[in-house]
């Protein structure tokens, strides 16, 4: 059942905003800057796949725009995803498929955080060359969790009342176990492989923006450009924990100790950027919002 977030106040808009997957890391940041911007916003924990339960919970709240932060990307990562593959797709398949339509039927509009770990590098798309549109076609499938991913979005395009915004690598201004920085900042050794990253902080009163305006479509959800594992920890080192060390390894070496395969890709953001230059806002390119990133960090003492 869903909770208000909202503590008795009066939205301001006239919207009402549901997030999906309430507990999650992303729906927490999300759930705290509407509340800062005085609209009314519930959470909830509903089973995505359980249409009954999803119809009903629309139903008691009745949502304006619906944001679907919930899924299946495995614990501690997506190898899990590997041995777990019936709960995926419940999941990840039926789920999100089954609130999309149920918000489709009572006209409720529908953003989903889903992932741009749909891609990997080719002769096309280099290192440092050309990056992803939203129209490509996914090319990597190297891991189940973004073989399900990609299918479930083809679907989901269909449908007129939804958003779907491509997160990679996400970052919060902080430690929380789920961001990409706490990640590496952990593992033993770590390719060092430019990539397109998304900063929370940035990124996410765009995504409310988009929604609230209605926007539906796919959107490269990155900060524009790419950045490397070793740039990140350089960043990392030089603002938040200067005694920092690491070691690298290849891909290859890297291969040897995981279940599944990685994606590595730089998505294009160009749509995004556009977009939002329509409510007169900047998109940061990753290397500055990383440096401001950090900046934030070291300010709260946080190492």
């Amino acid at each position: 059942m869903a909770s208000d977030g909202t503590n008795g106040t009066k939205d301001a808009s006239g919207k009402v905003f549901l997030i999906w997957g309430g507990e999650g890391w992303v729906a927490g940041h999300l759930k705290e800057i509407l509340q800062e911007q005085k609209e009314k916003v519930f959470t909830t924990t509903v089973r995505m796949e359980n249409r009954e339960a999803v119809i009903a919970e629309l139903e008691r709240v009745k949502p304006t725009h619906v944001l679907n932060c919930a899924g299946c990307t495995g614990r501690p990562n997506v190898d899990w995803c590997e041995d777990n593959k019936e709960q995926v797709i419940r999941s990840n398949v039926i789920g999100t498929l089954n609130l999309t339509d149920c918000c489709f039927l009572k006209n409720i509009h529908c953003t989903v955080f889903a992932t741009g770990c749909i891609y990997a590098y080719d002769k096309k798309h280099p290192p440092g060359g050309e990056g992803y549109l939203e129209a490509d076609p996914a090319n990597f499938g190297g891991s189940y969790y973004s073989a399900t991913k990609s299918k479930v979005e083809e679907l989901m395009t269909t449908y007129s009342n939804c958003l779907i915004l491509r997160l990679r690598m996400p970052v919060s201004d902080d430690l929380h176990p789920r961001s990409f920085v706490t990640k590496i900042s952990k593992y033993d050794k770590v390719v060092d492989i430019p990539n397109s990253n998304t900063i929370l902080y940035d990124l996410l009163p765009c995504a409310i923006l988009l929604a609230s305006a209605g926007d539906t479509g796919i959107y490269n959800f990155t900060n524009p450009g790419a950045i490397s594992h070793n740039e990140v920890l350089t960043l990392f080192k030089k603002h938040v924990r200067p005694d920092f060390e690491w070691l690298n390894f290849t891909e290859e070496e890297q291969s040897k100790i995981l279940k599944a395969g990685r994606s590595n890709c730089e998505l294009n953001s160009d749509k995004l950027a556009k977009r939002m230059k329509d409510f007169g806002v900047e998109v940061k390119d990753v290397h500055t919002s990383y440096d401001e990133c950090f900046q934030r960090m070291k300010a709260k003492g946080i190492k």
